[in-house]
């Protein structure tokens, strides 16, 4: 197998998603055979050492449907169960300040 096998996968779209101390993207990549699979990560500054922790999952095209089945499930049961406030965040360079935008919006739906 060549060098291309070691390497990640460029990506074909990205969307970056803040949400207060986290975060996410979700990543399509390409197959060698050129299907597409998404890739969805986490990252977490660690405040006691600045690293980055970094969490993530691979998504088939073929997981799709029951991927989205189950986490629309698991977000229709919370909401059933709990209040849930949604927050909207604006970085700046002083960490106590978020302020609310609309610019980072992500659904589910599309997918």
């Amino acid at each position: 197998m060549g060098d291309f096998d070691n390497r990640e996968r460029e990506e074909v779209f990205s969307k970056k998603v803040r949400a207060g101390k986290r975060t996410y993207f979700f990543d399509v990549k390409a197959t060698r055979s050129n299907d597409y699979y998404i890739t969805i990560t986490e990252s977490k500054k660690r405040l006691e050492d600045n690293v980055f922790i970094k969490h993530k999952i691979f998504l088939y095209k073929e997981d799709f449907e029951k991927f989205i089945e189950g986490l629309n499930g698991t977000i229709d049961y919370i909401k059933e169960h709990q209040e849930v406030v949604e927050k909207r965040y604006e970085y700046t360079d002083s960490p106590e300040i978020a302020k609310a935008t609309a610019d980072d919006d992500f659904s589910f739906e599309n997918l």
